[in-house]
């Protein structure tokens, strides 16, 4: 099986009607794999949760969140497609979504439902969707069109979340013959970090700090009390066999940006949430 070789990772901003996502047009039109990440701008969600909240479990009105997701799909040329959205528990567990048939996706959906950070989907026309208020949004894009999202809080990024959805996608690639082994895939993958909490704005107690220097090195914990998320899971991944040069980061920060971005800390804990999204065109 030959594949193409990705252009490697731009993220720009992009405007879908009243929506505001953050994407890579480029990996669209190579792979047909669209990846989003989303503003809270659009949507119909009512204060507390003003905007495009795709979150059933923060209190929002249920009918509100189905109309947002499916505002969302709509906007990006997926309506219709099945949607999996896991129960996230700040874990490391990754579903595999390998078929699109009914029964394979009630399988997947029930398996995401008991709790699972990470999707790995290898098949089209179906879209993974986890959600975000400060916390870190991975999505990994293989040349084979196959891809992951992970969410990633620092609980997240100390259990390897993001390395163990690779390395899941990797095998899947490797299994079907897409590379000749699991090293040669995870180096070909981009990486896309969408808006979270950044250094800054990430003070943690010292226990966490020092955790997160002895894990990932002093430089993702600079000083006595705030934690780099996105350096340690860059440090992670590359760990893991992934290409440094193909890590995209957004750049932005959620908790300075609320009235763009939800942010559970500059909101006191009660908002919305954004989301990651990404699915595959057959």
């Amino acid at each position: 099986m030959k594949v193409p070789q990705l252009l490697e990772p731009h993220l720009e901003a992009r405007r879908l009607g009243p929506l505001h996502i953050v994407t890579d047009d480029a990996l669209a039109q190579t792979t047909g794999v669209r990846v989003a990440f989303t503003g809270r701008a659009g949507g119909v969600s009512v204060k507390p949760y003003e905007g495009l909240n795709l979150a059933t479990h923060v209190g929002d009105d249920a009918a509100r969140v189905q109309e947002n997701r499916a505002l969302l799909l709509r906007a990006l040329g997926a309506e219709g497609v099945p949607l999996v959205v896991p129960n996230q528990v700040h874990g490391n567990n990754v579903v595999a979504i390998a078929a699109a048939d009914a029964a394979s996706l009630d399988r997947a959906r029930e398996q995401a439902a008991a709790g699972a950070d990470a999707l790995v989907v290898s098949v089209p026309e179906v879209a993974a969707l986890l959600c975000f208020a400060d916390c870190v949004p991975v999505v990994i894009a293989s040349p084979t069109g196959s891809f992951a999202v992970a969410h990633a809080g620092w609980r997240g990024v100390m259990s390897h979340v993001a390395p163990k959805a690779a390395r899941a996608l990797a095998a899947l690639d490797a299994a079907a013959g897409a590379f000749p082994g699991e090293d040669q895939a995870l180096a070909a993958y981009n990486v896309y970090i969408g808006p979270h909490i950044h250094l800054e704005c990430f003070e943690t107690g010292v226990d966490v700090r020092d955790r997160f220097a002895e894990a990932f090195g002093e430089a993702c914990a600079p000083d006595a009390r705030h934690v780099d998320l996105a350096r340690a899971l860059s440090v992670d991944l590359a760990r893991a066999g992934v290409d440094a040069a193909r890590i995209a980061d957004a750049g932005v920060c959620t908790k300075c940006h609320p009235d763009v971005f939800y942010s559970y800390r500059a909101e006191d804990g009660t908002c919305g949430r954004h989301g990651a999204v990404a699915f595959r065109r057959r």
